[in-house]
């Protein structure tokens, strides 16, 4: 066992930002199937917040009354350390990055953190850790929204709700990859971000419903579901695909009741993504390396600013993804 201490960004009650703490725990040590990692960057995901805040669902997940995961932190970026005996992936020194939520191994956020080889890729050197550590959740909910379940085609057009999260200036890079023309709803100060992006079309919700304007679209990727289903059935194209990615669990439970008639009466396509950690990493390396894609960084935030970095992402006002570097 190895007791030399390290910082990590703690909670021990649910509530918002001000219950985190920076505290001393011990570093861990890999097993056999694991690797250390001493981490450089990582990024808050709505997951980060739900268990943060303990949500019912994330409280049956966490603990009732209180949390049994103290260390948040999914999407991580750092150099490997130690290897476990098992391990075949990777060596000492290599760099890496990837979601560790895969079977609640989480703890991102740490100096040090012990992970299993198959959540994992190696970094390319022409990435900066900080733009590794925003890739993990939201690229792959983008990649697997867009093409595993919205089944992108060239020519279409495509909305995407909440376009200047995480999700969203991850899917209009791959979309544009496609030839696809994308509009992109979010508030108004990340409109101009978003022009910036390549979004064809913005639309401001506080000024504008995109469900009621008239306008339809062949492929809606929504990150918030915050609306009816029927809602986004008005605003799709015959035999249009809607694609929810995340957001709020009445809706998500609406989307998969309704979803299969809906598609009956219709032929409008109702579609939920149940995220696969660190599937397209690689696809993911391939686009960043040939220019295709860049993460937008809000931040980075230094470890000692981590109140200001979650805060900022509890009010949705953050550009990207809020990156923290440790």
């Amino acid at each position: 066992m190895n007791f030399k201490k390290l910082q990590a960004i703690v909670y021990t009650k649910y509530g918002g930002p001000e219950v985190l703490q920076i505290k001393e725990v011990e570093k861990p040590s890999p097993k056999d199937d694991e690797v250390l990692i001493k981490v450089h960057a990582a990024s808050i995901n709505d997951w980060d917040m739900g268990l943060l805040e303990g949500d019912f669902i994330n409280r049956m997940i966490n603990g009732l009354w209180k949390p049994k995961r103290k260390i948040l932190g999914s999407d991580i970026a750092g150099r490997i350390e130690e290897v476990g005996k098992k391990v075949n992936r990777f060596k000492t020194g290599d760099d890496v990055y990837g979601d560790l939520s895969g079977k609640g191994q989480w703890g991102g956020f740490a100096e040090y953190v012990c992970a299993r080889e198959e959540f994992l890729a190696l970094k390319p050197a022409v990435m900066s850790f900080e733009e590794a550590a925003a890739i993990p959740q939201a690229a792959m909910l983008a990649v697997q929204g867009l093409i595993d379940k919205g089944r992108i085609q060239g020519g279409q057009k495509l909305l995407i709700n909440g376009a200047g999260g995480g999700v969203g200036t991850f899917g209009v890079q791959i979309a544009k990859s496609y030839g696809v023309e994308v509009t992109g709803v979010d508030s108004t100060s990340k409109l101009d971000m978003m022009r910036s992006m390549g979004f064809d079309h913005v639309i401001d919700y506080t000024r504008e419903d995109f469900t009621k304007n008239g306008r339809c679209y062949d492929l809606i990727l929504d990150a918030k579901t915050n609306r009816s289903m029927f809602d986004y059935v008005r605003a799709l194209s015959p035999k249009g695909v809607y694609v929810t990615v995340g957001g709020s669990i009445a809706r998500l439970l609406q989307a998969l009741l309704l979803g299969p008639w809906i598609s009956m009466i219709t032929k409008k396509h109702i579609r939920i993504v149940p995220l696969k950690p660190n599937k397209d990493l690689i696809y993911m390396n391939g686009l960043f390396e040939a220019g295709k894609v860049k993460p937008v960084i809000d931040g980075p935030y230094k470890l000692n600013e981590f109140i200001e970095a979650f805060t900022l992402f509890s009010k949705a006002e953050h550009k990207g993804k809020v990156v923290i570097t440790i």
